[in-house]
């Protein structure tokens, strides 16, 4: 127990001082990026480092998750491939000439199934 404090003593501070220097590079990056591109591809206006680094977190936000160890569909795109598993290749191919004649997406009869390893 007394050896595990001891590494946090270490540990904690590097990894602010991690979080802090992959945000800043993080801001700056984007910053430097979008003052390059965008005005001369688009004609919009410069951004700041605060700017930069609130896009940053949007983009993170509506893209990335918030951490939440995959995104808000993991779980469900698992327990659908666990049902997908378990189901008959009879029964797969009813699924999908269902699902292709309800909204006409997946591949039409007699194309490819996905079954493929």
């Amino acid at each position: 127990m007394n050896r595990r404090i001891g590494k946090l003593i270490w540990i904690a501070p590097l990894a602010i001082v991690g979080l802090v220097l992959f945000t800043v590079l993080g801001g700056t990056i984007v910053m430097w990026l979008w003052n390059w591109l965008t005005p001369a591809l688009f004609g919009w206006h410069t951004i700041t480092f605060w700017q930069a680094w609130g896009l940053l977190a949007l983009c993170r936000i509506l893209f990335g998750g918030l951490g939440l160890h995959g995104g808000p569909g993991s779980n469900f795109r698992r327990r659908m491939r666990d049902r997908w598993e378990h189901l008959s290749p009879e029964e797969r191919e009813r699924f999908r000439r269902v699902m292709f004649e309800r909204y006409g997406a997946g591949p039409a009869a007699g194309g490819p199934t996905g079954d493929q390893p």
